[in-house]
């Protein structure tokens, strides 16, 4: 039987005891402020019951309540596999079972794929020290996890005496810092006290690692995957969650020589901002002066680096674990898209039907993505996390304009809602200015169309009988192809 319809005893208990924090770090981590609400909380029963007897769920059904109050921590793993586009509300348990099934298969293949070039893979244990020279040389004897320290070491690999390819002698080159990275996630949870449950983290990554050549490792990675691997006790439901959810965001992680990936979300935080909010702007802005060959302002968003870490790793800084984890699903609802699923799959009427809803049902859409939706707004990168930024921003609008004198300030400032934030109120405040920002743009490119046409009846020869049609042609035209980017 599907994992969804399995009965789960209901406990309204307190969120921390599920992801319990070691008592020597209890006070050097924010306090969370989320507590699973009945009749707000999406609960195991509430979640069981909105499936259908073949298996179909009522994701319009589900998403009230999540946006409402997030999600119980014992069904949170397999409600984020639906969140994140792993699998179709309109599908069947069957179909879901197969697909986990085959899913988990591949990620065997893979595993085992990744073991033969590096068999430190799989063996409940990691790499945090270089195993592999710039040029393909093993290094010999390279330390293991500090947590295994003591313990015999795993045999030379395989390959240490085979001429190795680029993408393999790539992929190693990243291993040891994806086991740096590792020791250092989450590490005042009680849940990495165990050696093995890093490795399982390590692993992960190092698989993912090897399938996304273009992107590789990074570090935030390991932020975003940890809560996963958390709520899915399952290694290869994990990894694919972990997948869907950098589908989403590895944009943010190209980088190349002159530029990082995240700047595209910045450079739209700027022009969000600029717009909703032009004093702030121009203030922040400012600081970005620094000479005076740099007198004009600039517009690539480099003003707004002190939001990188929000964006990179989806504000697990300024929040407890507890919060971050129902902030999450907060957002993932508000953003979800009833096509994610057919979209991922490479299904080309799913394609199709993302040219508009057409008679679609608008409550199978989150919150957000509706209102996109409704104003024709398709510009993918736009994402609640980025009003959510900005939410902030306004938040301290005062206290910035007040005492911000250069970027040092503005992070100093920020620094200070850490463990602060309420996570409902956030995402409400952030879904106001999507909204307000929306109407902005509307009604600038409605003015913009009004003088265009107005230039263009103005130039237009003929009888006024021609110039009317002609004008009639042209605002048909530009209605139709009315889009804001």
């Amino acid at each position: 039987m599907f994992s969804c319809c399995v009965s789960v005893p209901e406990d309204w208990g307190e969120p921390d005891a599920f992801y319990a924090i070691r008592p020597e770090c209890r006070d050097d981590v924010p306090a969370s402020r989320f507590k699973p609400t009945p009749g707000k909380t999406l609960s195991a029963r509430r979640w069981h019951s909105s499936f259908s007897e073949e298996g179909h769920l009522d994701i319009a059904r589900v998403l009230r309540r999540i946006q409402r109050g997030g999600v119980h921590p014992t069904i949170k793993g397999v409600v984020w596999e639906f969140l994140l586009g792993c699998y179709d509300p309109k599908s069947t348990f069957d179909e879901r079972t197969q697909l986990r099934q085959n899913r988990r298969s591949e990620y065997e293949r893979l595993k085992s794929q990744c073991k033969e070039m590096e068999n430190t893979v799989g063996s409940g244990k990691m790499i945090t020290t270089p195993v592999i020279s710039e040029d393909g040389q093993p290094i010999e004897n390279p330390s293991s996890n500090g947590a295994n320290l003591g313990e015999e070491q795993l045999p030379d690999n395989k390959t240490d005496n085979v001429t190795q390819d680029k993408e393999v002698i790539q992929w190693k080159l990243t291993l040891h810092q994806i086991g740096l990275d590792v020791v250092r996630t989450d590490r005042a949870l009680q849940y990495y006290e165990t050696p093995e449950n890093q490795a399982r983290l390590w692993d992960i990554l190092a698989v993912y690692s090897w399938i996304d050549k273009e992107i590789g490792y990074c570090q935030g990675m390991s932020d975003l995957c940890s809560p996963i691997i958390i709520v899915i006790e399952n290694e290869a439901d994990a990894f694919w969650c972990f997948e869907h959810l950098m589908r989403r965001v590895r944009e943010n992680f190209k980088s190349t020589s002159s530029t990082i990936g995240v700047r595209s979300q910045l450079t739209l935080l700027s022009s969000i901002l600029k717009t909703i909010d032009p004093k702030l702007h121009e203030h922040i802005a400012l600081f970005n002066i620094s000479d005076e060959e740099n007198m004009t302002e600039n517009l690539d968003g480099g003003e707004f680096l002190f939001a990188f870490r929000m964006l990179m790793v989806l504000f697990r800084r300024e929040f407890s674990f507890v919060d971050s984890l129902y902030l999450w699903e907060l957002i993932w609802s508000m953003e979800y898209n009833p096509h994610l699923f057919s979209v991922y799959e490479s299904d080309d009427s799913a394609k199709k039907n993302q040219d508009g809803p057409g008679n679609e049902d608008l409550m199978r859409f989150g919150k957000f993505e509706r209102e996109n939706v409704k104003s024709g707004q398709k510009n993918q990168e736009a994402t609640l996390s980025i009003f959510l930024v900005a939410s902030v921003l306004e938040s301290k609008n005062k206290r910035l304009l007040q005492e911000a004198k250069g970027l040092d300030d503005v992070v100093k400032i920020l620094n200070d809602i850490t463990g602060s934030l309420n996570a409902k109120k956030a995402c409400d405040e952030a879904l106001k200015l999507h909204i307000k920002y929306l109407n902005m743009v509307f009604s600038f490119r409605q003015r913009q169309l009004s003088w265009e046409a107005r230039d263009w009846e103005d130039h237009l020869p003929g009888s006024y009988a021609e110039q009317e049609a002609s004008y009639r042609e042209f605002h048909f035209i530009s209605q139709s192809s009315l889009v804001i980017h």
